[in-house]
């Protein structure tokens, strides 16, 4: 599973110059601009809030720090209910600190998409996939915020609404929906600062002295033979490949090779492996609030497809999987 702010709208008056006329931007353009604007803020503002994640009966409460002063992106994110658990980003690099019996794991990882910066850094790249619809201004957490609806132009992938904040322009909510129009998930600021300071004390682990701190050991990359037995073709309209890896899994006897799936804003995991002997196969469909899970067995390997998006995107996925000859 799973991911900004508000923008100034563009004006909507029509200037008049002696045997010129230039149009008024229309309602799409204004929305647009607001999501390029939301981008944006995530990115390039400081800020310290909690916010809500909600997935079907589940919900959890995140505190999130957010600095950028010219020397790069820094947050920090705390998880405040239940287990404790927090990580911390600098650009893209992204460590993970997870308390576990006596120990607390630290767990590195490359890139990870955290409320409120769930939108593309450059918005077109999901114009082609979504149509965009401007609402009007709802309270959010005491704040202001502008509607606007991603509504996705095929089965593929889920309708998204956006509360963006009419001060800042960061995003304040966001709502996932699917094609009943029944909410999926839903992340939303009940308190939100802005920062003005270069202080960077906040940048640290809450260091609990009386566990053992371990690295998690990164299953280095390696290549396969298998992997150029197979061949993905007729993704959904929309999604590309961001990345593919192919590691070594502490129990599995052959490498497993997984490739990410994007449309810019939904994700997809595509993972393919040798079934062993003995192995029980996984097959059928599953899910999990708005993730979905679809496996399947071709040609001696194990298929498993995973999302946050309609089942009908991980099924098509899993299908593409095509081995030669």
């Amino acid at each position: 599973m799973k991911r900004c702010v508000l923008g100034l709208l563009l004006l909507t008056q029509t200037f008049l110059i002696p045997q010129i006329s230039f149009a008024a931007p229309d309602a799409t353009d204004d929305a647009w601009a607001v999501l390029q604007k939301a981008a944006q803020a995530a990115r390039e503002l400081s800020y310290q809030g909690v916010f809500v994640y909600q997935s079907g009966a589940n919900s959890r409460s995140v505190q999130i720090t957010h600095m950028n002063y010219g020397q790069g992106e820094y947050a920090r994110a705390i998880v405040l209910d239940g287990s404790p658990r927090e990580m911390l980003s600098q650009g893209k690099d992204v460590v993970i600190f997870t308390p576990r019996n006596e120990k607390v794991i630290i767990e590195k990882r490359r890139g990870q998409n955290l409320f409120p910066a769930l939108l593309p850094a450059n918005i077109d790249a999901i114009k082609t996939s979504y149509q965009v619809r401007l609402g009007g201004v709802e309270r959010i957490g005491g704040r202001d915020g502008r509607v606007i609806t991603l509504e996705p132009k095929d089965k593929y992938r889920y309708t998204y609404k956006f509360w963006a904040d009419s001060e800042y322009g960061i995003l304040l909510k966001v709502m996932t929906t699917n094609d009943h129009h029944e909410m999926m998930e839903q992340i939303a600021f009940n308190q939100l600062t802005l920062l003005n300071t270069q202080n960077m004390d906040w940048f640290q682990p809450n260091i609990n002295y009386g566990k053992e701190y371990v690295m998690e050991p990164v299953s280095p990359r390696t290549t396969s033979k298998d992997a150029d037995t197979w061949s993905v073709t007729q993704l959904p309209a929309g999604y590309r490949k961001i990345e593919q890896v192919t590691r070594m899994v502490p129990g599995k006897p052959a490498p497993v090779t997984q490739i990410i799936y994007s449309d810019g804003l939904a994700s997809v995991s595509l993972f393919v492996e040798p079934l062993a002997k003995g192995v029980i196969q996984k097959v059928g469909h599953t899910a999990m609030g708005a993730t979905n899970f679809y496996a399947n067995v071709n040609n001696g390997h194990q298929v498993v497809v995973v999302g946050e998006v309609p089942e009908a995107t991980v099924s098509q996925i899993a299908g593409a999987v095509t081995f030669k000859k």
